[in-house]
């Protein structure tokens, strides 16, 4: 990386929020490259899906190679940069939890089911050949119905959508299988759920566990079962990252991040940072120095 952080391009901060946009991958080249060409983070949901292509994608600090038949479930809030080698066919699906609506099933298949909560997970999904098919039919009408403004639209737009994401969420759990009890990994869900929303102001397992109805003790051991990990290291993990993303990705400096993620003494974050990630944070800064693909 350069010694000049790239900025993060905030999509969506200060526009609307979408609630639901569908895309190929060649018209988004077209019309979206100069917002593409820069790491960029949005307030929705985004999934691509990679049908034919080479190149990389870059998610937060971590970078996958591009294959074909792949599917990418970003989360909002998350740095991502897809960079191509050449044409690169596929689907873009942007849409608020808005759009989805409130209703239970819906609201699972956003935060319930791992899809959208890549900071535990891979966030990479092999699209099953026995899928594929009905996962493109739902995707193409998804298409025809945006390009129409007919009677209900978004109500059908959103119940292909929900078909997508229940042929995704298969594939999902059948690669992250957990010999696990359902209740246990429900609140694994919740627990990731509320530290996503609230990790910058909430840093001991007390609050999380306090919300979830449950013991300290035990929601750490719950999620170490399932994660390997108990709940104060996700906590720990969550908040490295995002001050990771904004030494990477802005310019700001160690106590400008320390009082964004809710630290008041820059020398407790420092020592946070470095018991959590193994490293002074002045280290990872100068190990941003040494290059990447993504500059």
């Amino acid at each position: 990386m350069s010694t000049a952080a790239t900025p993060i391009l905030e999509i969506g901060r200060s526009t609307p929020n979408i609630p639901f946009e569908i895309h190929t991958m060649e018209w988004i080249d077209r019309n979206r490259w100069q917002q593409n060409s820069v790491p960029h983070r949005h307030n929705y949901f985004v999934i691509v899906w990679v049908k034919k292509g080479k190149g990389a994608h870059f998610i937060d600090l971590e970078k996958f190679e591009l294959q074909n038949d792949t599917v990418y479930c970003i989360t909002p809030g998350q740095v991502h940069l897809l960079k191509q080698d050449g044409p690169t066919e596929g689907y873009v699906i942007s849409f608020t939890a808005d759009f989805m609506g409130m209703e239970e099933s819906n609201l699972d298949l956003l935060f319930n089911t791992g899809l959208f909560n890549a900071f535990s997970r891979s966030p990479v999904i092999k699209v099953d050949a026995d899928v594929k098919d009905e996962m493109e039919d739902a995707v193409r009408r998804m298409l025809k119905e945006y390009a129409n403004f007919f009677l209900l639209r978004s109500e059908i737009l959103r119940g292909y959508l929900k078909i997508f994401l229940i042929y995704l969420t298969r594939q999902f759990e059948k690669t992250n299988q957990q010999p696990t009890q359902s209740r246990n990994i429900e609140l694994m869900h919740k627990f990731l759920s509320l530290l996503e929303k609230n990790y910058a102001q909430k840093r001991m397992v007390t609050d999380y566990a306090e919300e979830l109805v449950v013991t300290p003790n035990y929601l750490n051991e719950v999620v170490k079962k399932i994660s390997g990990f108990p709940a104060s290291h996700h906590i720990q993990q969550r908040i490295v990252l995002e001050a990771k993303r904004q030494a990477a990705f802005s310019n700001v400096t160690m106590k400008e991040i320390a009082y964004n993620l809710g630290f008041d003494d820059t020398a407790h974050f420092s020592k946070f940072f470095k018991n959590a990630s193994g490293m002074s944070f002045t280290d990872f800064k100068k190990s941003l120095q040494e290059g990447s693909d993504i500059r």
